[in-house]
């Protein structure tokens, strides 16, 4: 954990006072008030190299989106208010109208062949970066939610 007087350069980026000088770290600054359970970091870890792999070709890595053809997850009306359907949208993709942040978007989104455990990894980087602090998602909770995706979507 980091010194209580260290500074958050950037997400991956820490920079702490020494007598003389600065020292740089390399590794995921903590948000005040985060998790910091090994849990956590571990879901938080492994969902940034799965986001990366999996969703920032489109999501782009720092969560804006791009333009009109995918949407933003940092700052995201969707996300804030939908997280069960962002939850299965991960797993089972998403084609059709899409509205966020008052913007439509009508793309494509590949269904996501992962484990229920991958689910929550990247559910815990999305929700946990950017704009976001909801603290861990535990596969038990995207397990349930998973088993109910079907229902989900007939609401919509």
């Amino acid at each position: 954990m980091a010194p209580a007087n260290f500074l958050c350069i950037s997400p991956k980026l820490l920079l702490v006072p020494t007598l003389f000088g600065f020292l740089f770290f390399t590794g995921a600054c903590t948000k005040p008030g985060s998790d910091s359970s090994p849990k956590f970091k571990q879901y938080y870890v492994q969902g940034e190299q799965l986001y990366i792999r999996h969703c920032s070709n489109c999501h782009q890595e720092n969560g804006k989106g791009l333009g009109l053809l995918y949407p933003p997850l940092d700052t995201s009306d969707y996300m804030q208010n939908n997280f069960e359907d962002v939850v299965c949208l991960i797993r089972n993709g998403k084609e059709g109208n899409l509205v966020v942040n008052g913007k439509s978007f009508n793309g494509k989104m590949p269904p996501l062949r992962i484990s229920d455990l991958e689910i929550a990894e990247i559910s815990t980087y999305i929700y946990n970066t950017w704009s976001h602090q909801r603290g861990l998602v535990d596969v038990k909770l995207v397990s349930e939610i998973l088993e109910s995706c079907d229902s989900l979507s007939s609401k919509h």
